[in-house]
């Protein structure tokens, strides 16, 4: 199913008639929820727990639900969007269940309560025309709730970045203030940036940067970082943006190595993990303990050793996935995650309006940059940055910033596409007016 479900993600971009895409999206959602049943069918086998058939139950009314409502509010929406979304939310669920049940309760919790809060965005993304002149109160509001951490932040693996609700809750600023961070640049950026715009955006951006590495939040510094250099490279087109801030990248990296000791830590742990194995290289080998164990068809669901990787059901959901699923498994997930970012992009190339256009993309960059970030990390590819897999990872904050990022996609596709409805009514009106007699 993972892989009929991957091929699926890039035939909908394949030329064909509204009916038959329809088709498309249809046998997709049915690959989804049979795979969906078939994972719940063996966590039950294996458990004999009665409580897994309930919560099987109300994910499967949840999704339906969810497919529903917004296939009949809003009926230009993004199919293909609706569907990866549930899909990976449903990966998400699957493997949450398997490694601790009341997460995965939390987690669908937060997920469906957030579900019905984004499901006005779209709607709100088409009626308020103003959202391009608001650029100081995303900056401000932005940079002001990310330093709130400093006052009533508490410390959870080492950062300083989270915010406690009580009662178990806690709550990350940077996960939502990247949306907002989307939003200014965008904004700063619709109008041609001369160099004083250029100037107070990157003050700003710097800012914000420079708070989160204050956090010891270096995964996120990363990507607000990644995402004002493609931002600014999109909007001006001149390439010294792109590799101006590649090389001032580079030296930032030289300097946190110099100046932070938690960075040369997890730098030591990149190169050689097996030289630290007991202390810091330990999560990283059990890492890819796992993964080399899975092998390409995975040791099945439920039958490997998920639990002997520390922080597993967050930053290195990835690992139990591909040891339980298989290689070949995740490499399909990473086509989906592929899918996506595509589709993200194609949405960014078919609207007409700068501001929009400039937030889809910053979005995309956004969205597929932590996706590399987190598979990185937990395959040595790159150092880990303790950053959460987009809509599967257990965490609250991460899931429910990721919803609103994929309804305001929502939102931009909408618009698009009734801009593509506008172009024809308006070229067949052109059109009967030549053909009538003069």
């Amino acid at each position: 199913m993972g892989v009929i479900y991957a091929i699926s993600c890039f035939t909908v971009f394949l030329p064909s008639s509204e009916k038959v895409q329809a088709k498309r999206m249809d046998r997709q959602e049915l690959f989804m929820f049979l795979f969906h049943f078939i994972c719940y069918g063996v966590l039950f086998v294996k458990t004999l727990d009665t409580k897994l058939i309930f919560l099987y139950a109300v994910q499967v009314a949840f999704f339906k639900l969810l497919i529903f409502i917004y296939s009949r509010v809003y009926v230009d929406c993004s199919r293909i969007l609706m569907n990866h979304t549930c899909f990976l939310l449903l990966i998400g669920f699957v493997m949450l269940t398997r490694l601790s049940f009341d997460k995965a309760v939390k987690q669908f919790a937060i997920a469906a309560g957030t579900s019905v809060i984004v499901l006005f965005i779209p709607y709100f993304m088409q009626k308020a025309a103003g959202l391009k002149r608001l650029k100081w109160v995303y900056g401000i509001l932005g940079l002001l709730f990310l330093a709130s951490v400093f006052v009533i932040g508490t410390s959870q693996n080492g950062a300083t970045n989270w915010i406690s609700l009580g009662h178990g809750i806690a709550l990350q600023p940077s996960e939502f203030v990247k949306i907002s961070f989307v939003f200014f640049i965008a904004a700063m950026l619709t109008k041609a940036p001369d160099f004083k715009t250029m100037l107070i955006t990157t003050i700003f951006s710097a800012c914000h940067v420079m708070i989160l590495i204050a956090e010891k939040d270096l995964g996120g510094a990363l990507i607000y970082f990644v995402v004002y250099v493609f931002l600014c490279y999109v909007a001006t087109g001149r390439g010294i943006y792109l590799f101006g801030g590649l090389g001032a990248g580079a030296v930032a990296a030289n300097l946190a190595y110099m100046l932070f000791a938690h960075v040369r830590v997890r730098f030591i742990a990149w190169k050689d993990p097996w030289s630290v194995i007991e202390g810091s290289g330990y999560q990283v080998t059990q890492s890819l303990f796992a993964i080399a164990a899975g092998g390409w068809l995975g040791k099945g669901l439920t039958q490997g050793r998920p639990n002997d990787i520390p922080v597993v059901e967050s930053d290195f959901i990835f690992s139990a996935i591909t040891e339980e699923f298989g290689i070949l498994f995740a490499i399909c997930l990473i086509l989906i995650y592929l899918g996506v970012f595509v589709h993200f992009l194609k949405i960014a190339m078919d609207v007409r309006g700068r501001f929009y256009k400039l937030l889809a993309y910053g979005f995309s960059i956004c969205f597929i940059f932590q996706v590399f970030l987190t598979i990185g990390g937990v395959t040595k590819f790159i150092p880990s940055t303790g950053v959460t897999l987009p809509l599967i990872s257990y965490g609250g904050s991460s899931v429910a910033s990721t919803l609103i990022i994929f309804a305001v996609m929502q939102g931009i596709f909408i618009i698009a596409y009734k801009e593509d409805d506008e172009d024809e009514e308006e070229q067949s009106n052109k059109k009967n007016e030549s053909n009538q007699p003069k």
